[in-house]
C-alpha cells in the first residue's frame, strides 16, 4: 500500500499543535484530494505541490491522491504544509523510506519554481518540534529565528529538492547552527535625559519595581512621554523564558526577529485612532495584537483621552488577567498579554486647566472620557506639571542614569520575589491582606483618604500593593504611614476629577 506520514504543525495562536500529514496513492483517475479541515489556503496547495514536484525533476504520480492533514477537526490555514505534502507525496511513491521521516518535522511554503519560503511562526513551532525530541527542516529564511531555541538539531533549505536530497541520504544539509544570541542592546533611552520632574521619576521607578500600571497626567511639553518611553530600559531584563514568549508573539505576527534585541523588553506606542481589535488582537484566524505583542514589557497610550472609550474598555480583562481570549466561529485563540501599562493625557481638552480656555463643564465631560473601572486598574496616577525655562536652565544637579534606578529596582524586585514569589501588582485581595499588614490608625487614615477621594474597594487594594513597593525600594519590612501617604500621592486624577465636579 502507497502510504506515508509525515509531521508538521498547525498554528493555533501562540500554540503549535502537530500534525499528521498521511499521503495516500491508489488506481484510479488521476486525482488530487486534501482533507481534514483545511482552509482556502490550504487547498490551494495541490497546485503548488504539484508545479514544485514536477519543476524540481520528479514525475508527479498519474494516479488518485488523497492526503489527509490529522486530526481532522482542527482548521488548517496557510502554506505551512506544502513542504510535508510534497514529500509525502514523494515517500508514497517509494522514493523515501518511511522510517525515515519518523524523527523529522517538516515546514514551509513552496514557489512554483520548488523553491521554499518562508512561514510565520517558526519560533513557537521550533521550540515544540525541541520539546518532542524531533529534527526540524525549514526554509533558510527562518533558520535563524528557529536558532533561538538552544539544543535543536536543524537544517535550513532553499529549495525542494535539497529536502529530498538530505533526507534520501545524497546529499546531507549541513547542520544550521546560529552564532549565540547578544545581550540585550543597551541603546535604550535613558532616564538621565530627564530633567527635572522629581516626583514622576519618583513614580516611574516604583512602576518598574513593582510592575505597576502608570498613568502621567500633565500639560503639553513637560516630559510624559519621554518619562513614558524610559520605563523599560529600568525593568530588569527578561529571562529567557520571557524572551521566548515575546519572540513567539511577534513571529505568529509576522514581525521580524532582530537576534540583538530579542531580549530586550517590547516597548508598543499604538496610535489613539486604533481599534478595538488592533490593540487586543482578533481576525480570522486570530491573530495577536497591541496588548499581546508588548507581553513581558511596556504599552504606552498617549493622548489617553483620544482613544475611544470602547477602546480602552477592552482592555480592563487585559489589565487584570493578563491574557487575551478571542473567540470566533471557527477558531478560538489564547494569547498572553502581560505588560505594563503606561499612559499619559492633558488634563484638559485646551491642554493645561489653568489657561482659561476651558470651562469646568467642559473640563470634567473631557476627563469623562475615562471610565472609572479602566482608572481602577492604574495604580499610579501622577501629575507632571510644566517647569519654568528658568529651572529647567539652572537645574544644576544631575538627573540618575536608568542602569542606577535599575539596581535599585532589582533589589526590590527581589525582596518581592523571595517573600511572595511575584510582584507587588499581581497580589491577589487575600495576599495584600497577608503582605501588607496595618495596624489599626493605619488602616483608619487608609480608609478616610479613600472615602474622600471615592475611592472603590480595588483601588484600596492597589494603593496598598503600590505601599508595599515603596516599603520594598526603603528596605522597609512593614508598610507604615509614610509608604500610605506617598502612595496617596500617586492618586492625581481622582483629586482632579473631585475638583472639577464639585461645581456641577
Amino acid at each position: 500500500m502507497a502510504l506515508s506520514v509525515v509531521h508538521t504543525r498547525a498554528s493555533l495562536g501562540i500554540d503549535t499543535p502537530a500534525i499528521q500529514v498521511e499521503v495516500h496513492l491508489s488506481p484510479g483517475l488521476p486525482a488530487f484530494h486534501i482533507v481534514g479541515l483545511p482552509e482556502a489556503s490550504v487547498r490551494e496547495a495541490r497546485d503548488r505541490v504539484r508545479s514544485a514536484l514536477i519543476n524540481s525533476g520528479f514525475e508527479f504520480p498519474a494516479r488518485r491522491i488523497t492526503v489527509n492533514l490529522a486530526p481532522a477537526d482542527l482548521p488548517k490555514e496557510g502554506g505551512r504544509f506544502d513542504l510535508a505534502i510534497a514529500i509525502g507525496i514523494v515517500a508514497a511513491a517509494g522514493q523515501i523510506k518511511a522510517d525515515w521521516l519518523e524523527d523529522v518535522e517538516l515546514t514551509g511554503e513552496l514557489a512554483l519554481s520548488g523553491e521554499l519560503r518562508p512561514i510565520r511562526g517558526a519560533l513557537p513551532f521550533a521550540h515544540a518540534c525541541y520539546k518532542d525530541g524531533r529534527t526540524l527542516i525549514l526554509p533558510l529564511q527562518n533558520a535563524e529565528e528557529a536558532a533561538l531555541i538552544g539544543g535543536l538539531k536543524l537544517y535550513a533549505a532553499t529549495r525542494l529538492l535539497e529536502v529530498f536530497q538530505h533526507l534520501n541520504g545524497q546529499q546531507t544539509l549541513p547542520l544550521f547552527t546560529a552564532e549565540k544570541p547578544p545581550e540585550p542592546s543597551p541603546e535604550q533611552p535613558d532616564l538621565k535625559d530627564v530633567t527635572g520632574q522629581q516626583t514622576a521619576k519618583r513614580a516611574l521607578e516604583i512602576a518598574a519595581a513593582g510592575g505597576h500600571h502608570i498613568l502621567f497626567a500633565g500639560p503639553p511639553g513637560t516630559g510624559k512621554t519621554m518619562l513614558a518611553s524610559r520605563l523599560a530600559g529600568i525593568l530588569p531584563p527578561m529571562s529567557e523564558e520571557e524572551s521566548l514568549q515575546t519572540a513567539s508573539l511577534h513571529s505568529i505576527a509576522g514581525h521580524g526577529l532582530e537576534p540583538q534585541h530579542w531580549r530586550c523588553r517590547p516597548f508598543r506606542h499604538p496610535h489613539h485612532t486604533a481599534s478595538a481589535i488592533a490593540l487586543v488582537g482578533g481576525g480570522s484566524p486570530p491573530k495577536p495584537g497591541e496588548v499581546s505583542l508588548a507581553h513581558n514589557g511596556v504599552l504606552f497610550l498617549d493622548e489617553l483621552p483620544e482613544f475611544d472609550r470602547r477602546v480602552l474598555d477592552v482592555l480592563r480583562e487585559p489589565l487584570e488577567s493578563g491574557s487575551v481570549s478571542i473567540s470566533r466561529a471557527a477558531h478560538q485563540a489564547l494569547f498572553p498579554a502581560a505588560f505594563q501599562l503606561v499612559a499619559a493625557m492633558n488634563p484638559s481638552p485646551t491642554g493645561s486647566i489653568d489657561d482659561g480656555r476651558s470651562t469646568c463643564e467642559q473640563i470634567l465631560k473631557y476627563l469623562n472620557r475615562l471610565s472609572g473601572p479602566f482608572l481602577d486598574r492604574i495604580d499610579l496616577q501622577v501629575e507632571v506639571p510644566r517647569q519654568s525655562i528658568t529651572h529647567h536652565s539652572d537645574a544644576a544637579q544631575p538627573s540618575e542614569s536608568s542602569n542606577t534606578v535599575r539596581k535599585r529596582v532589582l533589589l526590590a524586585r527581589d525582596r518581592q520575589l523571595q517573600r511572595q514569589q511575584k510582584t507587588n501588582a499581581q497580589l491577589a485581595g487575600s495576599e495584600v491582606d497577608k503582605h501588607c499588614p496595618l495596624d489599626n490608625e493605619d488602616r483608619l487614615f487608609l480608609q478616610q483618604a479613600c472615602e474622600k477621594l471615592g475611592l472603590s474597594m480595588r483601588s484600596y487594594h492597589r494603593i496598598l500593593k503600590v505601599a508595599r513597593t515603596i516599603a520594598d525600594l526603603d528596605k522597609q519590612t512593614r508598610v507604615d504611614r509614610n509608604a500610605l501617604a506617598e502612595a496617596l500621592q500617586y492618586r492625581a486624577f481622582d483629586r482632579l476629577l473631585s475638583q472639577f465636579a464639585r461645581p456641577l
